[in-house]
């Protein structure tokens, strides 16, 4: 099947087998690999992407699902300069991430739910990433990374620091 995806700004199109995976498309064909698969099944949360706007499971999703759409991936959160935001300098800051494997998806998820409540509780961003699995961090930093994004507000410069990648590219 055809299908057209915007992956961080870029549209990405190309034919696929309609039982692909999105995690799939976007590591193997849009090359961006750092979308992570680790339960396949939907439970760890490695995969996790933004599907218009909403974190979503890549591995639980088809490919032909997403044509049409936007996906942002962890490579899509970073400045077109490739700046870090706000929530990802938390994150290392406050020693949220430890191997990496995960940080992405809880990235991800942490920076739809700052859209959605600027100024979350600590129950809030607990919720928020309980779908996120972590087996090094023991969890603080993480949460402690969040909330400090939190208060810390928008980049300096009044920009949008979440603008994604370089709108308006086509790959096939």
């Amino acid at each position: 099947m055809k299908i057209a995806v915007s992956i961080n700004g870029v549209e990405y199109g190309g034919e696929v087998e309609p039982r692909t995976l999105l995690s799939d498309f976007i590591r193997h064909h849009a090359g961006l690999t750092g979308t992570h698969v680790g339960c396949e099944h939907g439970v760890c949360g490695a995969c996790t992407v933004q599907f218009d706007g909403e974190p979503v499971r890549s591995c639980l999703m088809l490919a032909v699902q997403a044509n049409g759409s936007s996906i942002v991936t962890v490579e899509g959160l970073s400045g077109p300069d490739g700046a870090l935001t706000t929530l990802q300098r938390a994150f290392i800051e406050h020693h949220g991430l430890q191997c990496g494997f995960c940080t992405a998806g809880f990235l991800i998820s942490a920076e739809a739910l700052l859209r959605r409540t600027p100024d979350p509780s600590e129950h809030e961003v607990r919720e928020e990433l309980a779908g996120n699995l972590c087996r090094c961090t023991g969890y603080e930093g993480i949460v402690a990374a969040v909330l400090a994004a939190a208060r810390a507000g928008p980049a300096p410069g009044g920009g949008d620091e979440r603008q994604r990648g370089a709108g308006g590219r086509k790959r096939s």
